[in-house]
């Protein structure tokens, strides 16, 4: 279900654009769009500060949910840009939903909650809205493949909900039957999230219609794909100037992007859209006020070929990979 916030905060609280929550399986709300921070995709001439920057632009803007990880290594300028607009009176603690990841080299049971209390201190929060899995491979400090079951990771971030570290607690990077494992424990408590890839290249028509099913939210990270990839000049389409995708910013009056961030929407996936570009991350988060019909997301989802732009394939031989190369 659904539920529109019609209030704003702040003193642009014209502009701004405050997106649906959605009731998770666990009855926390979580709204519908994130700015995404993770540093991949940076350019050199951007810096941590900026992503301090980025995140109170997006509280300006409306944003209430943002997404880091321990592996980003940006939460402390996360938690500067929530103090800050906090201070300003932009929004309080509990209007924003903070979503971070366990990474890979902490999958040890007794691992999880250390690691989770020391991503908080990093933060500047007492605790986080979702806490995730950020991949079911483990590894050890060095990066070398660990034998360690994602089952018995679950067990650890369970602890950290009981413990009221975290108020959600979910997956990301896993593909549907590791997902059913953890729903198969019945006297476990089911993931909330999936984060996942998701672009017109890379659909996951199936395992996010499987999530759905299942009633587990899903993330959407790069969401734009190849569309603004910087590394490969031959990137399979949809680019921006795209008949297809130009075609439908007209009729709507969007941009581009814009379009695309509906689809995902469209398709009940939750954006993580990644900018530290003041325009952009405002221009990011307005696309509550159309919605494009079943025929052109079919159409956009015809783009899709399986191919990832987040590349795991050095960690195809590890135990317990998600993805099939």
């Amino acid at each position: 279900m659904i539920v529109l916030l019609i209030f704003c905060f702040g003193f642009n609280a014209a502009l701004a654009v405050l997106a649906p929550v959605v009731t998770l399986n666990d009855g926390n709300k979580m709204p519908v769009f994130a700015l995404g921070t993770g540093r991949g995709t940076a350019k050199e001439t951007e810096s941590l500060e900026d992503v301090k920057q980025a995140v109170i632009w997006a509280i300006e803007a409306g944003y209430r949910h943002i997404d880091t990880a321990s592996i980003y290594g940006d939460e402390e300028q996360v938690g500067q840009g929530i103090a800050e607009a906090i201070n300003k009176g932009l929004v309080t603690r509990e209007e924003m939903f903070v979503t971070t990841k366990l990474w890979s080299d902490k999958h040890a049971r007794d691992q999880v909650v250390p690691s989770l209390r020391e991503s908080l201190k990093r933060l500047g929060l007492s605790y986080v809205d979702l806490y995730l899995i950020h991949f079911p491979s483990a590894v050890n400090s060095e990066g070398a493949p660990l034998n360690i079951p994602y089952l018995e990771t679950w067990k650890g971030m369970e602890e950290a909900k009981r413990l009221n570290l975290t108020k959600s607690i979910g997956i990301s990077n896993f593909n549907a039957s590791q997902i059913q494992d953890l729903f198969d424990d019945k006297n476990g408590i089911m993931p909330a999230v999936n984060e996942i890839e998701v672009n017109p290249t890379h659909a996951q028509e199936a395992l996010v219609s499987h999530c759905n099913n299942l009633g587990v939210a899903v993330m959407g990270y790069s969401p734009f794909g190849f569309m603004v990839s910087r590394k490969s000049a031959n990137a399979p389409p949809p680019r921006f100037d795209d008949p297809l995708i130009t075609t439908l910013a007209e009729k709507y009056k969007k941009t581009p992007a814009q379009i695309v961030l509906n689809w995902l929407y469209s398709r009940s996936v939750i954006p993580v859209a990644k900018s530290v570009n003041k325009k952009r991350i405002e221009e990011n988060i307005d696309i509550f006020d159309f919605k494009l019909n079943d025929e052109e997301i079919a159409a956009i989802a015809k783009f899709d070929k399986k191919l990832r732009v987040i590349d795991f394939k050095d960690w195809k031989d590890y135990p317990y990979f998600p993805f099939e190369y």
